[in-house]
């Protein structure tokens, strides 16, 4: 498997590999001057059409610098799984960074951030460089350097050739002075450096106004400029009619010119051999061999270079030697063979398909066998290197080389429709999965092993699509005819039954079956499953209670995932820390985890829980504008994407939640008639939907509905041990027995709850419930009836709400009052004469039920202070006792348009 991983080493030319430069080149002083200033600038943009010399003025500025990679691309480069290996490659090369236990996953995103890990440790200052960036088209991998460039490292520059702008939202970078760039004007010849080129490459002097016409009409571009020495040297009297020399150098017609003025020169059977080597993105003397059955290629290719007919030797740091022609050149030799070789065109590409897997190349080797009409030799590729390339990630080449194959040998092969079916299921493409399969129609039985996998498939679809009953019946049958030797698929179908049992609240039986999944996945090196059991096994443990448990496996998991951080696994990884912040009101923690997790994700419906944690965080804050805000953000998400049904009970909760804390159940009508109960509340998602229905059903004064529900999830949760569950059920049908008076039932379930929190630290659970949860809190503490253990947290429980509901309702703050007062309606009294700005706390602060004995602790004031303000404020507002003043702060919140 290893041959398969080698790099081609024209693709990343150093300085110390490319020691035979052409000694015709003028050096750029202005340009390099400009170019000493990238050391500032995390981006640089080279910015030209082909031949205004971007290459060679990097090169000149990278022979002076110490620490420098540099990656030339190609059409083959347009693929993630490639572009990430070279792009390490030259991250080595530049800074000696150490690649080891790097894993590719099908994310490039994912993979880059494996490498900014690694990088943390590099202390020096480096420079990438990636030429022809043009050739890139790949969305993900424009996705994953806009990733790159947010979180690159100070010690790092990039630094971009193209021909044509990259797509990589540099607006923000060019706003804040953070990129340089060098365009075409810039790239131009000067007169003087055209007249310094053509003196130098001919040996000869010219006078300065024939140097200006000629510059002039190419416009400084260096290729003209080369094309132009190269016909001068075969006449050097053109250049006194200049008109002539440009009626053959017309820049649309530059393969007549070449053919013509060029290839003119050449002996026809040495064009010929550069036709045949020019199939080739680059090649060795083996290569040249073979494709042309000359012995004398090296010996050829190194008198092209002599001639500098566009073509570059390259010495690889293994003692090989490689050429690679002008892509212009190249590009018009290859379209000249098709033309004037046509016989010869198979043969060639099929001749370089073998030989390139010979010497380990598979990916140009799929490349070659892609242009062979005969699909056999692509077919015998894919047979033999299929498998392997897929455990590379290497998914989307493979995709595109099952595609070009013909329909009838493709659907006759069980091995390349399971290949292709899992290609499509590794890109998170599900649905497509079930149509590969229907098409696959075999008339005779397929064989217990075949028969296997298609089951696992078959199970990870359907458990994808929630169908659990359908996975765990499939996986099961997949384990029975799976032979041990095949792990990948008999980790998939263990996987596959352990999230069936999470499911069905089998959360023991789960938790076995995604140790065993663990431990095979580590010693395979799928990490990607690894990973998820991972992740799974902390939210059984949550699910139990365990919640302290769950967030020390998130951390240490978190530490030995740094080097393979999966897409969009890593989110879930920070969103699973952050949703046990929230419960444990550390509301800073969780923000930060969301927002970490909405940065490393591109596609907007994948963002959703994570903005559906904001907007809880943003309501046990009182926060209700940025959650109103952030709940037609999910909304929109919703209308315009495909959400996996398991989200929705996350989105629908935080608007049942909205509703209750703006007292607006308008909307609850129409979601109630549009929404189901679930028939099974056997894990955390289905109780979730169902106490979103018992919420609704309470706000809408219906309270034996919501009891009906919550006793039936409550004996379900109890069955099954679903610890946390039960715990929200309680303080849930708590509500309902104060909404009915039944005082004693209430209390009975609060304090089961409270006492609860001892094992799962929850706290928002009860804070977001707001006043009616604060006074029987008060209450509790009052009669002393809670245990030692439970006191304390309760205690800050209710410090937690009247902090809550002060920024949820009465937090005056300047910018407030100003609003305030500037109202017209607001109360006559309240303008002539004012309170002061601690006044207004302390009114906030009496609003949100606090005592003076608190007010004072909160303010850090003196009691006699206090009263002091509050004697104050009730002669100003016109007010005689507390309750007044209560009244009096609520008529003004509603004038505000709170409600």
């Amino acid at each position: 498997m290893q041959s398969l991983a080698k790099l081609i080493p024209t693709k990343l030319i150093s300085s110390k590999q490319n020691k035979t430069q052409s000694n015709h080149n003028i050096e750029r002083t202005l340009l390099l001057a400009e170019l000493d200033k990238v050391h500032s600038y995390p981006l640089t943009l080279i910015i030209a059409p082909a031949g205004y010399g971007k290459t060679t003025l990097i090169s000149q500025w990278k022979d002076r610098q110490c620490h420098t990679g540099w990656y030339a691309l190609d059409k083959s480069d347009n693929k993630a799984e490639q572009f990430s290996r070279y792009f390490t490659a030259a991250l080595v090369q530049a800074c000696g960074m150490d690649s080891e236990n790097l894993t590719y996953q099908n994310d490039l995103i994912d993979y880059f951030s494996q490498l900014l890990v690694k990088l943390n440790h590099i202390e020096v200052n480096f420079s990438l460089i990636i030429d022809d960036y043009h050739h890139i088209e790949n969305t993900e991998i424009h996705n994953a350097l806009r990733f790159w460039l947010k979180n690159q490292p100070s010690t790092m520059n990039l630094i971009i050739l193209s021909r044509l702008t990259p797509p990589l939202s540099i607006t923000n970078l060019r706003i804040h002075e953070q990129l340089l760039e060098i365009n075409m004007s810039q790239l131009a010849f000067t007169h003087k450096e055209a007249k310094q080129f053509l003196e130098l490459k001919l040996n000869d002097t010219f006078s300065q106004e024939a140097i200006f016409t000629l510059c002039e009409q190419v416009e400084g571009w260096a290729t003209g400029l080369q094309l132009i020495s190269f016909i001068l040297k075969q006449n050097t009297e053109l250049i006194k009619t200049p008109q002539k020399l440009f009626a053959k150098l017309n820049q649309h017609h530059i393969a007549d010119y070449l053919n013509e003025e060029i290839f003119h020169y050449i002996d026809p059977e040495l064009k010929q051999f550069m036709q045949r080597c020019a199939i080739l993105h680059s090649m060795n003397e083996g290569l040249a061999i073979a494709i042309t059955q000359d012995k004398n290629s090296a010996k050829k290719l190194d008198e092209l270079e002599k001639q500098g007919l566009f073509i570059q030797r390259i010495d690889s740091n293994d003692g090989g030697i490689w050429w690679k022609f002008h892509p212009i050149l190249s590009s018009y030799l290859t379209q000249s063979c098709r033309l004037e070789l046509p016989d010869e065109w198979q043969k060639l590409n099929q001749c370089a398909a073998m030989e390139w897997l010979k010497l380990g190349f598979c990916q140009e080797a799929i490349y070659h066998a892609q242009q062979v009409t005969d699909t056999q030799v692509l077919y015998k590729i894919i047979q033999q290197y299929g498998w392997s390339l897929f455990h590379q990630g290497q998914l989307k080449l493979l995709e595109d080389s099952l595609n070009h194959l013909p329909t009838e040998l493709m659907w006759q092969d069980p091995t390349l429709v399971l290949l292709k079916a899992w290609v499509v299921q590794s890109q998170h493409r599900h649905q497509e999965v079930s149509g590969i399969l229907q098409k696959f129609n075999t008339n005779s039985p397929l064989a217990e092993p075949y028969q296997g996998k298609f089951y696992a498939l078959r199970g990870q679809v359907a458990i994808n699509e929630g169908d659990d009953e359908l996975a765990y019946k499939l996986a099961s049958n997949a384990l029975l005819t799976i032979p041990q030797e095949f792990s990948y698929a008999r980790i998939v179908a263990i996987s596959v039954i352990a999230e069936a049992q999470h499911c069905r609240g089998n959360l023991k039986e789960a938790m076995i079956q995604m140790k065993q999944v663990e431990k095979m996945a580590l010693s395979q090196r799928t990490y990607h499953h690894w990973l998820w059991s991972k992740l799974q096994q902390a939210e059984i443990l949550s699910a139990q209670g365990f919640l302290q448990s769950a967030y020390d496996l998130l951390k240490e998991t978190t530490l030995q995932a740094e080097n393979f951080h999966q897409i969009p696994m890593h989110e879930f990884l920070l969103r699973l820390k952050g949703q046990i912040q929230w419960e444990w009101h550390n509301l800073d923690q969780a923000e930060a985890m969301a927002n970490a997790g909405i940065d490393i994700l591109e596609k907007e419906d994948e963002k959703l829980q994570c903005l559906a944690l904001l907007t809880k965080i943003s309501l046990v804050r009182g926060d209700l504008n940025n959650a109103k805000r952030l709940i037609e953000q999910c909304q929109h998400s919703i209308n315009h994407f495909p959400v996996h049904k398991d989200w929705i009970a996350t989105l629908d909760e935080i608007q049942v939640l909205y509703a209750q804390m703006t007292n607006d159940p308008s909307q609850l009508d129409s979601w109630l008639v549009k929404t189901t109960l679930p028939t099974r509340s056997s894990n955390h998602f289905t109780q979730r939907q169902s106490r979103n229905i018992a919420r609704a059903y309470l706000l809408q004064n219906k309270p034996e509905q919501a009891l009906d529900i919550l006793n039936t999830i409550l004996h379900t949760a109890e069955s099954l041990k679903l610890t946390s569950d039960i715990q929200r059920a309680l303080i849930l049908r708590n509500l309902v027995f104060v909404h009915k008076n039944k005082k004693e039932l209430a209390q009975k379930d609060l304090i089961r709850a409270l006492e609860m929190s001892q094992q799962t630290n929850f706290i928002s659970a009860f804070v977001i419930e707001g006043d009616v949860m604060a006074q029987q809190i008060r209450q509790l503490l009052q009669m002393n009836i809670l245990d030692e253990f439970s006191t304390p947290k309760t205690q800050f429980i209710l410090r937690s709400i009247n902090q809550h509901n002060r920024h949820k309702f009465a937090h005056f703050d300047q910018q407030f009052v100003q609003r305030l007062l500037e109202n017209p309606q607001v109360p006559e009294l309240l303008k002539i004469s004012p309170l002061t700005a601690r006044e207004w706390q302390v009114l906030g602060l009496i609003y949100s039920g606090y005592s003076n004995e608190q007010i004072s602790q909160e303010l850090v004031v003196a009691m006699t202070t206090i009263k002091t303000h509050i004697r104050n404020l009730y002669q100003k507002i016109g007010v005689t006792n507390r309750s007044e003043a209560i009244e009096y702060t609520k008529n003004l919140l509603v004038l505000m348009g709170y409600h």
